[in-house]
């Protein structure tokens, strides 16, 4: 804290603005006010002996509720997990706890980050701060929506097809996601674990390269997590991208993206090119397999990984004693889990059995590997990628949750990225209708620093950082 604000009375300030709004915006499935102003007290208690205190000390943080928080409720958006409490913190947690940030509540996702638009949340739905009626993106909605309507500063999400850019752009907010690897897995709960990274969603971009600087960096804990030197991430942060190199692969255009939205990608290309970068158009061939791909992919992970919900260990169960426990097992994942997960576990499973291994799931995991390649070859000429964060605007609640392939189409700006492994922001680009649309920069492995830096620049020389969604308080 600069002094200027004591730690309680921004935490206090922050739970005004939940109290004024929630009821509407539905962000949070757990709130944490009388544990988070007793750290908030801690930090101005700290303050006042001159003792040092972190980089987020005071600043109240949202954390999507699929990652662990010891002795707060983690439930995934799921009956399945609706009582958990973890013994243990993520830890992303246990490092911006180290830093003096304050926990203010657990936000809603789709359950078990299945979704695009937080609609298919066992609480309920979030809306979207700019238009009530309309989705807030998915599966890191909670966070999103939260961090747009004032009722958080910060917040964690996790990304696996989008997840934290998808919500992000549909809100307005700085979403990124970190190179595979970057950022420490442990606590996270599985859905597919080659795909998916915790990353940050900020208001700016300063404050997400703040908070991305303190979850980043090598964890034993995470087999997965790669040991390289820690960065501070603010330090990239300059007005100047004189010299970059911007490549906009043409595929991204052609297929389902709204006219609008193309406008207002190309609108803000031709921004930074006036800012001293150059652009010029490139190809990522396999590009149209990455969508029937990444879904193969990540449903016979979530296949695996969600079979351990079984009624038996921990999470919810059916207590009938007439059942044997077969049919316990089956009642159980029956009532425990919804549709849209249920349908996920039944296609990955179909595609990891012995007839049908070859080819799909082996399949998808080729295809794989050539969209890597797609990617690698055009970093070795460009510095960054830009593209649409996501095809069209943010739709109306309801509007496609009968309709799953319609909501899958909406991932096919943003799982390019993940099956790549590769970094990628997306900062707001311009409003269609009162509504944002996002621009998506993506980078090479572990080059978070220069997208971080195209997206600061564009962000100090366009006026839509400091638009704010026309939601009053009550």
């Amino acid at each position: 804290m600069t002094g200027e604000i004591s730690a309680v009375e921004c935490v206090s300030s922050v739970f005004q603005r939940i109290r004024e709004v929630e009821d509407r915006v539905h962000a949070f499935i757990t709130l944490t006010e009388e544990l988070a102003l007793k750290k908030a007290q801690e930090v101005d208690n700290k303050v006042s002996r001159g003792e040092k205190v972190g980089k987020l000390a005071g600043i109240p943080i949202a954390i999507k509720d699929n990652i662990c928080t010891e002795g707060i409720r983690t439930t995934c958006s799921s009956k399945m997990l609706c009582n958990f409490i973890p013994p243990y913190d993520a830890t992303v947690v246990q490092r911006i706890k180290e830093e003096d940030a304050v926990i203010i509540g657990k936000t809603n996702m789709d359950e078990f980050a299945m979704g695009t638009s937080t609609e298919l949340s066992y609480f309920g739905p979030t809306h979207n701060p700019w238009e009530l009626s309309r989705v807030a993106g998915g599966s890191s909605g909670g966070s999103a929506a939260a961090v747009a309507a004032g009722e958080a500063i910060l917040a964690l999400g996790s990304d696996t097809g989008g997840s934290i850019r998808c919500p992000a752009s549909f809100c307005s907010v700085v979403g990124l996601k970190p190179t595979y690897g970057l950022v420490s897995r442990f606590g996270l709960i599985a859905y597919a674990n080659s795909l998916e990274q915790i990353g940050p969603l900020a208001r700016d971009v300063y404050d997400c390269a703040l908070l991305l600087s303190v979850i980043a960096g090598y964890d034993p804990k995470d087999s997965t997590s790669v040991n390289i030197p820690q960065k501070d991430y603010t330090r990239f942060l300059a007005n100047d991208i004189r010299g970059i190199k911007i490549g906009v692969p043409k595929e991204y255009f052609e297929v389902g993206t709204d006219p609008s939205v193309a406008k207002c990608l190309w609108n803000g290309i031709t921004k930074l090119e006036s800012l001293g970068a150059s652009y010029e158009e490139t190809s990522l061939p396999n590009l149209a397999y990455s969508l029937p791909a990444y879904y193969l992919i990540a449903m016979a992970e979530a296949s695996s990984n969600l079979a351990r919900y079984d009624g038996v260990r921990y999470g919810f169960r059916v207590d009938r004693d007439d059942l044997d426990w077969s049919e316990a097992f089956s009642e159980t994942r029956r009532i425990g889990f919804g549709t849209e997960v249920k349908r996920r576990i039944i296609l990955g499973t179909y595609a990891l059995t012995a007839g049908y291994y070859n080819r799909y799931y082996l399949k998808a995991l080729k295809i794989r590997t050539l969209i890597r390649r797609d990617f690698e070859r055009a970093f070795r000429k460009f510095d960054v990628l830009i593209a649409p964060t996501m095809p069209i605007p943010p739709f109306k609640i309801g509007e496609k949750i009968n309709d799953p392939l319609a909501m899958y189409m909406c991932d096919i700006d943003t799982v390019p990225v993940n099956l790549a492994g590769c970094c990628g922001v997306t900062v707001t680009c311009n409003f269609v209708n009162g509504l944002p649309i996002g621009m998506q920069i993506i980078g090479k492995p572990f080059d978070e620093g220069a997208i971080l830096r195209v997206a600061y620049t564009f962000e100090q020389n366009t006026p839509f950082k400091d638009v704010r969604p026309p939601l009053r308080g009550r």
